[in-house]
């Protein structure tokens, strides 16, 4: 069984979602030039219009971070509400205390690593 975190621990790890909060911010505030994702795009397809088919990789890879931005900055404000709920560093599967390792290498992790495991297998499985 693992220990539950302590103080210390637990105000580590804070720290760390805050910082990696506001960079996720920052990056995601740099690729779409504070605007809304929606604003962004229409914008880029305007600016296409001389040569869109060259231009669609480079707006699909954009798309694409900014979407794997968006997604990791959503695990990371849902990590800290749990934090704030007392709920943080609990595996949402089974319950049991997520080492602080662990969440020391992904302080938004939702599961323990066998938890975490078992529904990647299962993912696999099912072709996704």
């Amino acid at each position: 069984m693992n220990a539950p975190l302590t103080a210390g621990q637990r105000a580590e790890l804070e720290a760390a979602l805050v910082a990696r909060r506001r960079g996720l911010e920052k990056q995601l505030a740099d690729h779409l030039y504070g605007k809304t994702r929606v604003e962004r795009a229409h914008e880029v397809a305007q600016q296409d219009g001389d040569d869109p088919p060259q231009r669609l990789p480079e707006r699909d890879i954009a798309a694409a971070l900014t979407n794997f931005e968006r997604a990791e900055l959503d695990a990371v404000v849902a990590a800290l509400q749990r934090l704030e709920r007392g709920e943080y560093g609990i595996c949402a599967d089974c319950g049991v205390d997520i080492p602080f390792e662990r969440l020391r290498a992904e302080p938004w992790a939702l599961r323990c690593i066998d938890c975490e495991s078992a529904r990647e297998r299962e993912a696999l499985r099912r072709g996704g």
